[in-house]
């Protein structure tokens, strides 16, 4: 390995022991993940009741990972919690950190876990934007750092946007690749460090428009949202959007969309709003967002969303199986 590193990383699909470094919404979702696949976890966390939340989270999200399909080997008790971040990564075969998202925080840390983590262990984080270069900058073994972002939340949703920084080995990324991927997990692998990595930047598009249109008053937060959830993200949900417009271009695919609808395209480009979160920017769309709610707590909302997220991905997969 490029980084001087000793001893043999395991076969991805024979990983017996992953560590998980910070046990927020994030952290313990991936606990979960991990649990479901026969694999026994070693977490850590900085608050004085991470246990006790880390172990409801699993219990409350173990119904739905049953609902997914659980290993031979699913044991959520096969669980243990540590004092350190050194403690918790010794023996680990991975290392999955969810730390809060700030640079600072995460380069205190890294040191406690490699002082625990064996040399060969590939250390991922979940972090959402920050660059891996800056994270594994003055690290022991900067090659076996890489970025493994999910979508919230990882026991759910199939997406991990997987990187490597500048001084990662390329061995570790693929070694990443495989091992999400044999956690039934859909990894893309991102040829190029940029904040965000790829689906937040997407997303953030999005996002900028949508609160373009509500702050300029062409529509509600709410009629928005079901403009997005009851149109073009549900085609989302079976096709990216280089794939739909593709299709949307008839018999002649791409080619005739670019030919008949580029040009009106690129009018819609030039007519996007660039709204910034201005004290009055954000109070409009606080006060829209709020009137969508109808005094529904997060809780609720975060609830209902899992129950719909649980539905559609039991959906698609069986109609992979009846496509087969």
């Amino acid at each position: 390995m490029s980084d001087g590193t000793s001893g043999a990383r395991p076969a991805p699909h024979h990983v017996g022991r992953v560590a998980v470094i910070g046990c927020g919404t994030i952290g313990a979702s991936w606990a979960a993940t991990f649990l479901a696949h026969g694999i026994e976890v070693a977490a850590w966390d900085p608050a004085h009741d991470g246990e006790a939340k880390l172990n409801s989270f699993i219990e409350k999200a173990w119904s739905a990972l049953e609902s997914l399909g659980l290993s031979a080997k699913a044991d959520p008790t096969r669980l243990i919690y540590a004092d350190s971040p050194a403690a918790a990564c010794r023996g680990a075969d991975f290392v999955q950190e969810s730390a809060p998202e700030r640079l600072d925080v995460k380069r205190e840390l890294y040191p406690e876990i490699e002082a625990g983590a064996a040399p060969e262990a590939v250390l991922a984080s979940s972090t959402s934007g920050l660059l891996i270069s800056a994270i594994q900058k003055g690290a022991r073994h900067p090659g076996r750092f890489v970025l493994g972002h999910p979508f919230n939340p990882p026991h759910l949703i199939p997406l991990v946007e997987v990187l490597g920084g500048q001084e990662s080995d390329p061995a570790a990324v693929d070694w990443a690749m495989a091992f999400y991927a044999s956690l039934g997990k859909a990894p893309i692998r991102i040829a190029r460090e940029v904040p965000g990595h790829v689906a937040n930047r997407l997303q953030a598009a999005m996002w900028r428009e949508a609160v373009h249109l509500v702050v300029e008053g062409v529509a509600t937060a709410a009629d928005v949202d079901t403009a997005i959830s009851q149109g073009p993200g549900l085609r989302w949900a079976l096709m990216g959007p280089h794939r739909t417009f593709h299709l949307a271009g008839g018999p002649g695919g791409m080619a005739n969309f670019l030919e008949h609808l580029g040009p009106a395209t690129e009018s819609w480009w030039d007519d996007l709003g660039s709204p910034r979160l201005t004290p009055e920017v954000k109070r409009a769309l606080l006060e829209s967002v709020e009137a969508e709610n109808a005094g529904r707590s997060v809780a609720e909302l975060a609830a209902e969303r899992d129950r719909r997220l649980l539905a559609l991905l039991t959906a698609l997969k069986r109609a992979e199986k009846d496509d087969d």
